[in-house]
Parts: structure tokens; C-alpha cells; sequence
């Protein structure tokens, strides 16, 4: 079979990257093992977080950086085509590029982000509450929702919070098995006529409150029940991410993969690529676990895979590899450089990943690739946790190496 790109990786990274292609015309094929770090997505997206200005921290990173490797002014422009993208597909978020606003995390800390899904709660600073008084609500038996914690965060910001919890019968059937009681199987209760139900639940807990706060337990497969609550609830109603695994995440990687459909792309799910045939630089073929000796051929190839966590990265005893091609890998050859003692230190592991030159594009054996790029969290150079750049290095290299193939083929 054959395609103009094969994506190995369907994640946020991947999947962007599928749509910008087939939104352009061409013939693209996701392959993806399954789960994807959106499954523990915040409800929010980072460019980079260590500033309130983000582009003014860009521009003093290292040249090894992907951000680097785009340049500012193409950071810029290609952040400023996230959010309309995005509203196409049915997923509204707030927030811009050049300033980061501030969202409530699970345990009651406040952390910068550049885009916030609309229905969570988020503030253009921290100085001012929009709110004195709150209700915080969980459901009856939920473990994965810590409220103490919240409220003691609020409550730093002067905000006061009085806390309670939800009943319902057909949740309660989920508490006999506590394994169970998880956010995706809330969700799949919380459906058709149950969200006038919860609706009238939570009305009964405000109190005199500004404003209500629950867990992301709405919405699993799309917006309509989330949208419907909070018509339904009296106060404004606002979301806040649970432990994993995150509804709102789930959610948006099912709208992405629709509308990747929807626009003539194939997503080929619960397989893995296993091996690529080489000629001349250039990468001609994979084959996956599924399909046995079935080759998809390709003008060009991008590697989504992620990190570690998503085995994109392998680490054995000595070494760190790419598994599926063996691609020349950015990271220390000494075991003892590949972390720090203290865990609140910078872990240079976190920064190893795929070689690649300034447009992206892979080597191995020292041999670049010609047609083989790699996007997203693969990528070396770069440290998400400490620099809260994870889904804008995601977002941003997906486009721009998007966009370099699309060039390219109009000029061929």
C-alpha cells in the first residue's frame, strides 16, 4: 500500500501533524499502538512555562533546542495557528501565545499555560480572584480528586471553599469494585439524561457560592454533555484534571482522530511498526505487527513515537536506542550522566532524544535520512517537565515538518 506520509505515532504530535497533511491534500496513514500522553492530559497545553512571556524565554535557549532549530518568528506564527485549528475541530480553548495565564492544578497549585480548554478554570493572574466563595464537589467515592488539597490552594488566594460530595445510584453501582471507580467509567454514566440529573445534584450544593468547581468526569466522547452541564448548573460551572486517566484528554485525542478521518486520512489503530526498508538515504517502506510482510510505502515518513514513556525511546543498561530504525540517538554514553541525585534537579535524561538537523530530519549511522523526520516528544534538546514546553514542541514541530513536506511536493 502506498501514501504520499506514514506517521508512526498517534498521538497529539502525530495526529496534528496527520491533519495539517491531509487538510492539504494528501494521502496520509496514522499508525498507532494506542494510548498516548493525552491520556493524562492537565486541560491545558504549554508552551513554555518558566515565564509569563514565553517568546522572549525562547529566545535565549540553546541551539540545540527545537524551538531553536523553528526560530522565534516561526514559533510565532505557527502558535498563532493552534487555537483556530483547533476550534475547527470542536475543541475551544482560552489563552495566547505571548503571554501565559495561569490554571488550577489538581493539587491546589497554580501553573503557568499558554491554552486552556474553556469549560477549566484558568486566570489571566493570580492577584485578583474572580471568585470569594466556591463549591468544590467530588463524586461520592472518588479517590482520584483531592479536594483538601484545592480548597487549601484556594484558600491561600483568599478564596473560600466549602467542599462536599455528589450521590447518585447509578454511580454508587461503581463503588462495589473500587477499581471501578475511575474518571472514564464516571464518564460513561454521566451521559444522555444523567446530566440533568448531575445538574440537579450540584445545584443543591451551591450555597451562596461564586462558582462551582467538580472533577473532568464529563464528557468522554465529546462536548455536548459538557456544554449541557454547565447551561444546566446556576452558578458558572468550571473542571478541574483528576489523577489519570484524563476524560478531557481521551476526549480530545477521539476528536482529533475523527476529524484526521473525516478529512480522508487512515488511522490504523492497536498496531506498531516493527521495521523500515532503507535505499539511498531514504526510508521506502515499513512494515507492522499486524500486517506481517505487507509493506506501506511512502514520499516521507514522520516519527511520533514519543519518549520513554511512550517506548519511543528505549533505555537498556548502557545506552539509549531508537528502537524501530535505530536512529542515531542525542544522549550521554556514560550511565552516571544520564541523571541527577536530586529529583527536584534538571534529569538530562529528559532532554535525550532523536539527532536530527534543522529541518527535523533523522540520521542513522551518522547518514541523514532524507525523508524520515521526527516530531513532537522523540525530539532531544529539549526538557518538558522543567520547562513546560512538552505540547508546544508537540504542537509546533508537527506543523512545521507538515508544512516542509507539503512545500517540497509542490516543487517536485
Amino acid at each position: 500500500m502506498r501514501f504520499d506520509t506514514i506517521i508512526i505515532g498517534g498521538g497529539l504530535s502525530g495526529l496534528v501533524a496527520g491533519i495539517d497533511l491531509v487538510r492539504k491534500g494528501q494521502k496520509c496513514l496514522i499508525v498507532s499502538s494506542g494510548q498516548s500522553a493525552l491520556h493524562f492530559f492537565s486541560g491545558s497545553l504549554e508552551l513554555y512555562g518558566t515565564e509569563d512571556e514565553p517568546l522572549k524565554s525562547i529566545k535565549g535557549l540553546d541551539a540545540d533546542h527545537p524551538y531553536s532549530k523553528l526560530g522565534v518568528e516561526n514559533v510565532e506564527a505557527l502558535a498563532s495557528k493552534v487555537k483556530p485549528l483547533f476550534s475547527e475541530i470542536g475543541l475551544y480553548f482560552r489563552g495566547n501565545y505571548d503571554k501565559n495565564h495561569w490554571r488550577l492544578a489538581p493539587l491546589g497549585v497554580m501553573k503557568r499555560a499558554w491554552l486552556t480548554l474553556d469549560e477549566f478554570a484558568s486566570f489571566q493572574n493570580t492577584d485578583e480572584m474572580p471568585w470569594k466563595k466556591v463549591a468544590l464537589l467530588n463524586i461520592e467515592g472518588f479517590l482520584d480528586f483531592h479536594t483538601s488539597y484545592i480548597a487549601a490552594g484556594l484558600a491561600e488566594k483568599g478564596v473560600e471553599c466549602t467542599i462536599s460530595s455528589i450521590s447518585m445510584p447509578q454511580i454508587d453501582k461503581l463503588r462495589e469494585n473500587p477499581t471501578e471507580m475511575r474518571s472514564t467509567n464516571i464518564s460513561k454514566v454521566l451521559t444522555g439524561d444523567m446530566i440533568g440529573t448531575l445538574a440537579a445534584r450540584i445545584n443543591e450544593k451551591i450555597d451562596g457560592a461564586d462558582a462551582v468547581l467538580m472533577p473532568a468526569v464529563v464528557g468522554l466522547t465529546g462536548c455536548s454533555e459538557v456544554v449541557r452541564l454547565r447551561e444546566l448548573v446556576d452558578r458558572p460551572l468550571h473542571f478541574l484534571a483528576t489523577l489519570p486517566p484524563s476524560v478531557p484528554g481521551i476526549r480530545m485525542q477521539l476528536m482529533l482522530k475523527r476529524y484526521f478521518q473525516k478529512q480522508g486520512g487512515v488511522y490504523m489503530l492497536g498496531d506498531s511498526v516493527v521495521s523500515g526498508k532503507f535505499e539511498d538515504g531514504r526510508l521506502k517502506s515499513i512494515q507492522t505487527l499486524n500486517h506481517g510482510e505487507t509493506e506501506f510505502e511512502a514520499d516521507n515518513f514522520i516519527l511520533a513515537s514519543g519518549s520513554f514513556f511512550s517506548k519511543g525511546l528505549v533505555a537498556s543498561q548502557n545506552e539509549v536506542t531508537e528502537p524501530v530504525f535505530g536512529l542515531d540517538v542525542d544522549a550521554s554514553a556514560d550511565r552516571g550522566q544520564w541523571y541527577d541525585r536530586n529529583m527536584f534537579n534538571n534529569q538530562p535524561y529528559m532532554s535525550f532524544g532523536v539527532a536530527t538537523d534543522s529541518t527535523f530530519r533523522t540520521s542513522r549511522n551518522g547518514s541523514q535520512v532524507e525523508n524520515l523526520y521526527a516530531v513532537g516528544a522523540i525530539l532531544s534538546g529539549f526538557n518538558p517537565v522543567k520547562e513546560g514546553s512538552g505540547a508546544g514542541v508537540s504542537i509546533l514541530t508537527a506543523l512545521h515538518v507538515a508544512e516542509t513536506i507539503t512545500s517540497k511536493a509542490k516543487t517536485l
